[in-house]
Formats: structure tokens, sequence, C-alpha cells
């Protein structure tokens, strides 16, 4: 089936070339035949997603016009809620709960029109680079079944990229949007934090996570964006966007951080970003090389802070309120509490919970936690003063292709080294777009643009640049 846009669809559905309900039978056609082996999708909302297309269709025949996203075919990362259906954030904690309201970011695709085809498997609680952590099986990658898609938002990407929607949402804490676009050869971004409430999605890491978009096309990826971004009374941290205008590549000054560029990184990757960054440089961009010296303890301090707040965010599921519990085999409270959680978390959400619990202890805060959070400062810092040289940074987006699965799953140092490259971008909470750069051993290799907070628009404008020298 071809890959479509979400301009083709509603011109298709204007002129009547296809209907809605087609349209949908032909999406879920395609989860029916392939997923059963990608495992990209958790449910399918099917009986759903085809009433709301035969809505579309009868508003189509009355000569309504089309909204921005009506009849486009999307799917939810399983840690956004949803009113009515499953949430479970791919762990056995959360495995019967039913959302009791809608997350703000899924509310707006509904109001904008985007039909929601399912939900899809993620690493439990977010915690991943591969979703392999998931409590319900491995999500394969569409362009190789013997590798991982990355995580935590690999069926998010993995849907997309095996054409079983046109668009979905992740979220992003270190990477998990960027990191499973960059292995699936999708478009995906990491918004500003603020850019897009996190009203009703699960929180992991409440300072660092954020909820973007993922698409095959730039433009799909910011016609999303666009639905979701904005300030929301449910959400204090959440900002109204600036509009920034188009960028061309003429006197634009490009940085390449000389530590992303360093030891750990394919040469093929480095060769293929390179060659890209060459074709900038001839259509008139200036090329710099800059330095973020702090960005070395970007995965350490990440390590300390994410875990902490995970920790803390995670203590709510204590078999009392809500998700699994085990009272029945408990002689007493603290039993209920220790069964619960003991066998309804796995093991990396287990091991980022004692990490987390250890960094905030008594003779350890100062430490440790604390530490981390000058660094995160430092950060922020170094970022601050390379934006004033530079308009965007452009790096590599993983420092090597999708690798085959149950390869690192014995080295969490090594599986949490597939972040090296993204969590330094969560840290100073700036917006970053990771899109398709070409194939290295016949898999996808992501390029990532990072720019100043709020300036999701220019860096699609800067992508858009990119993919025209490109093609």
């Amino acid at each position: 089936m071809e890959k479509l846009t979400i301009k083709q669809i509603h011109q298709d559905l204007v002129n009547k070339k296809i209907s809605c309900q087609d349209l949908i039978k032909q999406y879920l056609s395609e989860i029916e035949k392939f997923d059963g082996e990608i495992r990209a999708l958790l449910e399918v909302f099917k009986e759903e997603a085809l009433a709301e297309a035969k809505l579309v269709d009868e508003k189509i025949k009355k000569g309504e016009a089309l909204k921005s996203l009506d009849g486009i075919p999307v799917i939810i990362k399983d840690n956004l809620l949803y009113a009515g259906h499953h949430c479970s954030a791919g762990s056995k904690v959360l495995e019967n709960y039913v959302a009791p309201y809608t997350a703000t970011a899924v509310q707006k695709l509904k109001e904008a029109g985007a039909i929601i085809l399912g939900r899809s498997n993620m690493d439990e609680f977010a915690m991943g680079s591969s979703t392999e952590n998931s409590a319900y099986g491995v999500t394969k990658n569409p362009y190789d079944l013997e590798r991982v898609p990355g995580g935590s938002s690999g069926g998010s990407a993995a849907a997309v990229a095996a054409n079983f929607c046109v668009a979905s949402l992740g979220s992003d804490t270190g990477g998990s949007i960027r990191q499973p676009a960059a292995f699936c050869g999708v478009v995906g971004l990491k918004p500003t934090y603020g850019a897009v409430s996190r009203y009703g999605l699960m929180a992991m890491s409440s300072s660092l996570d954020q909820v973007g978009p993922m698409a095959n096309t730039l433009a799909d990826t910011r016609e999303i964006f666009e639905a979701i971004m904005g300030q929301d009374e449910k959400d204090a941290t959440s900002k109204e966007l600036p509009t920034l205008r188009e960028k061309t590549l003429k006197g634009l000054k490009i940085g390449l951080p000389k530590e992303y560029f360093a030891k750990g990184l394919d040469p093929q990757i480095e060769k293929n970003i390179l060659q890209t960054i060459e074709k900038l440089k001839q259509a008139g961009a200036k090329i710099k090389s800059v330095s973020l010296p702090s960005a070395e303890y970007a995965l350490a301090a990440y390590y300390l802070i994410m875990p902490a707040e995970v920790s803390s965010n995670l203590a709510r599921f204590d078999g009392m309120r809500y998700g699994l519990s085990l009272k029945d085999q408990a002689a007493n409270l603290i039993d209920v509490y220790k069964n619960s959680r003991a066998q309804g978390f796995g093991s990396e959400a287990k091991r980022r919970i004692i990490l987390g619990t250890f960094s905030l202890s008594s003779g350890y805060f100062d430490a440790y936690y604390k530490k981390a959070l000058q660094v995160q400062e430092l950060i922020k810092q170094d970022f601050e003063k390379v934006f004033q040289e530079v308009d965007c940074l452009i790096t590599p987006t993983t420092p090597t292709v999708a690798f085959k699965i149950g390869e690192k799953n014995n080295d969490p140092l090594q599986m949490y080294l597939s972040d090296i490259y993204t969590v330094s971008v969560n840290l100073a909470g700036l917006p970053a777009l990771s899109l398709p750069n070409g194939l290295v051993d016949k898999m996808p290799v992501g390029l990532q643009i990072i720019g100043p907070h709020f300036t999701e628009h220019f860096l699609f404008s800067v992508g858009e640049q990119i993919e025209k020298i490109n093609k």
C-alpha cells in the first residue's frame, strides 16, 4: 500500500477518489497482515475507527469543509490516556487500567478530526531504548525484523514505518522519539519542554518528558505538531509558541558540535552526516565547528536525574489505589506494597527505581543528585553560548544504526549509550528534530537538528531545506 500524506488523503477524500471508511479499512488491513510479526500495536480500535470514518464521509457528502486532520489515521503511544480505553504504559502493573480522561495532546488530535487507530507498544513506563522492555513482547524494526525499532516509542515509530498509520504520537524523555525515528527511517520531533501539554501523559521524569509527533514526512510531522502544541490550563509548564519566520539556507549559520563527532560514532554514519553538511555548505549555509564541553557528562547526569524522578513518580503504583494489587496474597499493608511492585514491575523499571531511590537517600543526595543538577545547569549554559554564535546545530541522532534484538540486553550501560546524542537536549529543554538521512548497511540513519527554545517552526524550515538538497 502506498504511503499517503495528509494532503493527499484530503485531496482524495474531497475528490471522492476514496471514502474515509475504505481508507481506514486499508490501514486496518495492513495492520492485520503485518503486525502479527512486527508487534507495533497493543490494541486496535477497529469498530470505533470505522464509526468515526463514517462521520467524515457524511461530512464530505454534505459539502462541509474538512478540518486539518479529518479522517487521518493516527496511533498513540500506550502512555497517553484516552478516556474509556486501556492504557498500560507497557507494564503489567497497569494491565487492566482503563483511562478515566483523555490526554490534552490526544484531545487536540481528536478535535482536529484525527481517527485514533490504536495504541502502540513501548518500553515499560518509557524506560528503554529498544522496546524490548515491554511486558507485552518485543516490537521489531520494519526494515529488518531481527533488529530493534528503538525506544521507548518504538511501537509508534514502527507503526509509521510499516504504514499502519499516517502519523503517531510518542513521548521523549532522553531521546525516545528521535532515536526510534532514526532507527525506523521516519521523522520525529522532540518539542521544547512546555511546547506541548503533558496533561494525561503518564509521568516518568516530569522535568524531562515531552509529547511529540512522528510521521513519514516533515510536512505531516509539522501538521500533527501544530495540532497538539500550545498552552493548556491543565499543565502549568505549557506555553504558547511564537511564530517564527521561515529560513533559507543562504547565510544560515550551522554549528557542528565536535563532541558529537568523536570516538564511538560509527564512521559510516559520520560520513553520511558530513556529506549532507557539505551539500548545505554548497547551498549557502555557513558551517562552524563549535564545542559543548559539558556534553560528555550529559548521560551520567541524565541517569541520575531521570531515575530520581522515576523513583518518585512510580511510588504511586503501590497496589492500593489502581493497577495491579495483590491484597489477597498479603498478610499486611507492607506486603501489599512489596508483592504488587515486585510482580508488577519489570527488571528495567526496578533498576531505575532502585538507582533513583539510592541517589535521593540521606548521605548520597549531595554527592549524586545535587551534582547532576549542577551539571544540567552547565549543559544549559553551553547551549546558550553556542546559540549566540549559530542558528542551529546538526548532529547524528544516534551513534549506530538499529542494533540486533537481544544484542544489548545483558549490558544496560551499552543500551544507555544509544541515547548519547539525544539526552542533553532534554536536560536543556530544547527542541530537536530527527529526519531520515539515507541508509548505512541497508538501515536508516537519522540526522538531528537542534535549535533554541520554541524554534520548532524554524527547525521544520531547516529540515525542509535539507530534504530538498538530499532529493
